[in-house]
This record gives structure tokens, C-alpha cells and sequence, in this order.
């Protein structure tokens, strides 16, 4: 039996400590440390997010934040865009089903579905579907294991990838452009390389999508906040890669736990005849098979062909869907089944 507490959003700060300590017991990401969430919460958070604390024999066990939609029907773990990682830290020894209809049990009767978002099947392992639960599929994302040499990683790529970079850097050297590596950790510099990162993505796609990050923007305040917060631990690496004096990409990472997790990049895309992301990654993935502290690559983001060239590790991460009633879940499945029929059907024709 679990006994719940729901909490205005505001006390998380009181829990931190209680967060952190299931975090680094059970899951081990620098995505979920408290310092992450509480600027998720400070930059993108609303007055209808809430804490949700499951306790065992007065233990806590469970924490997630907790949204509802907006007729009440449906709450789901707060889940901004630039979190990675869904935000829920459950005991591993517990049930998930079990966990959530014992948490819908303490919400208002309205709630019919209980959406927990991305997880990632190294912490959690999938669980399988019940009467009144569901998983769906999130993304494919990529990782990189570093505990070999850089040689040997380097030399199981393809060999279009080898040659083509190696041709970039012959042509770009003979042309009297030097390249360069940069790579910030220091929290007084972390304004001047977001800057840099703005710049790249104004004149990129991202742009036009509303999507870029600025130093201006919420986005940008964001990022700032968290890659100052996390380089004055040493936990913030930004990798600026240099065409002379003009920075071409940019990438912004944090780490903990053994893991590098990219979090955000970017790249000069008027740059069509060289490949300024595929350079940086070469040279940076070089120094960091090299730093014993780290041991992977993370990037929790949909594949793309270029992670298909990077990376041979492939996994999908999930949401899991529980119900209320089992004949919602049933419901839901023939939505789902007539949906796909007509997606089918239109296809055909």
C-alpha cells in the first residue's frame, strides 16, 4: 500500500534532497537531478503542475511531477520539450501498474488516464501490457559506448565517413583555414558560447520554426541557467568548433553518472561543401574516449541518419499509458485499431 501526498508545485525545493536520493540510488542521470528540474520547473512550469510523493512504511519511493489537461481527464508527468526524460522516479522493486492506479486512486475521480512520458528502458525496464495498462513507443534514440580505445571506435565507422572527413580536412588546411576545437567549462563563459549557439541556429531552419534558441528568449535563458549551474560542478561541457575565428557548430552537453548527455546542437548551414558537426564530433568524441570518467554518449533525440553512423547502440524509448477502467483501455485500443485501418486504407489508395 502507498500512501500519497499532492503537493502545489512550489514545495518541490523542500524535496530536493529526497528527489536526489532516489535518483542516484535507482536511476543515476544528471537529466533527473533536482538541479535540472527545479529550472524546468522555474522556466516552463505553471501553477497546474504538482508533486506526487508515494511513501511505504513512512519511506518514500515514488516522486513525479504531475499536469493535468485540460478538462481534467487526463494527467501525464510534466513533460517540457527540453527535457530528455520523463520525470518520474519510482522504486525499481515496485510495480508500475500497481504504482499507478494506486496514484490515480488519490486523484480526482475525473482522471481516467494516468501518462507516464519518455522512458528510457535502461532505467525502466518496459513493462508489459495488463488489463489496464499500455506502453507506446517514444523514439528511437542513440548512444555511444567509450569504454574502448578512440582507434578502434573510430575505425569500425564506415568508410565514406573516414574518408569524407579526412578529404574535408585535407581541402579546409590546404585552403589556409585552421580548425579548431574549443571546449568551455567555465561558468563565466557560458554566456559568450550560448551567444555563439544563437547565432548558428538565427540563420538556421530552427529559425524559421520558432525554434532556435536565443539569448533573448525563454529558451536561451534556460540553457544559460542550466550549463552555468551545472559547469560550476564541472558537469557542463559546450564544444565550439572554429574556421579560423568563426565559430561553425556548437554543441551544448552536460554530464554525471559516467555519461556525456548532448543536449542541444548546431551548426553554420551555409556551410555546404564541408560538414562543420560531423568535425567537432570526430574531435571531441576523440578527447572524451580519452577521460576515464566517462563511459557514454548519450543524445535522447530521434535518430538520424547521421546517428546511424556514429553509433551502434539503438534502443526506443516508451510511454506508458494506465487506465482507470479496463474497458477504456479496451476503448482505446479499438480507437487506436480503427485509426491505423484508415491510415492503411488511405495509403492503398
Amino acid at each position: 500500500m502507498l500512501e500519497w501526498t499532492l503537493l502545489p508545485i512550489q514545495n518541490f525545493e523542500a524535496y530536493r534532497q529526497e528527489w536526489d536520493a532516489l535518483n542516484k540510488s535507482y536511476y543515476g542521470s544528471a537529466l533527473l537531478e533536482s538541479r535540472f528540474v527545479t529550472l524546468l520547473i522555474r522556466h516552463f512550469g505553471t501553477s497546474k503542475v504538482k508533486l506526487a510523493i508515494g511513501r511505504q512504511d513512512q519511506a518514500i519511493v515514488v516522486m513525479t511531477l504531475l499536469e493535468p489537461n485540460v478538462w481534467g481527464t487526463v494527467w501525464s508527468t510534466f513533460q517540457p520539450a527540453q527535457a530528455p526524460l520523463g520525470l518520474w522516479l519510482v522504486t525499481p522493486t515496485l510495480n508500475q501498474e500497481t504504482v499507478a492506479q494506486s496514484l490515480m486512486a488519490a486523484l480526482p475521480w475525473t482522471v481516467g488516464l494516468l501518462g507516464i512520458t519518455q522512458q528510457d528502458p535502461n532505467f525502466v525496464p518496459r513493462p508489459a501490457h495488463t488489463s489496464c495498462l499500455r506502453t507506446l513507443d517514444y523514439i528511437h534514440t542513440a548512444r555511444i559506448c567509450t569504454t574502448a580505445c578512440f582507434t578502434e571506435y573510430w575505425a569500425a565507422r564506415g568508410k565514406n565517413l573516414r574518408h569524407n572527413l579526412k578529404r574535408q580536412r585535407n581541402r579546409l588546411e590546404r585552403e589556409g583555414i585552421v580548425l579548431r576545437l574549443d571546449v568551455c567549462q567555465q561558468p563565466e563563459l557560458i554566456v559568450e558560447t550560448i551567444n555563439d549557439y544563437g547565432r548558428l541556429e538565427s540563420v538556421g531552419w530552427k529559425s524559421v520554426s520558432g525554434t532556435a534558441i536565443s539569448a533573448h528568449n525563454q529558451q536561451g535563458a534556460f540553457y544559460t541557467e542550466l550549463l552555468k549551474n551545472y559547469a560550476e560542478t564541472g558537469d557542463a561541457v559546450v564544444y565550439r568548433y572554429f574556421y579560423g575565428d568563426r565559430v561553425v557548430a556548437c554543441d551544448l552537453c552536460i554530464t554525471g553518472y559516467g555519461v556525456i548527455n548532448w543536449l542541444k546542437t548546431t551548426y553554420d548551414e551555409n556551410e555546404t561543401t564541408s560538414s562543420p558537426a560531423a568535425l567537432l564530433r570526430q574531435e571531441s568524441f576523440e578527447q572524451i574516449f580519452s577521460n576515464p570518467l566517462i563511459e557514454s554518449i548519450e543524445f535522447y533525440g530521434s535518430v538520424m541518419d547521421w546517428h546511424t553512423k556514429w553509433s551502434d547502440e539503438i534502443r526506443t524509448t516508451y510511454h506508458i499509458n494506465v487506465y482507470r477502467w479496463a474497458w477504456l483501455a479496451k476503448l482505446h485500443d479499438r480507437y487506436k485499431d480503427v485509426k491505423n485501418k484508415l491510415l492503411f486504407e488511405a495509403t492503398e489508395r
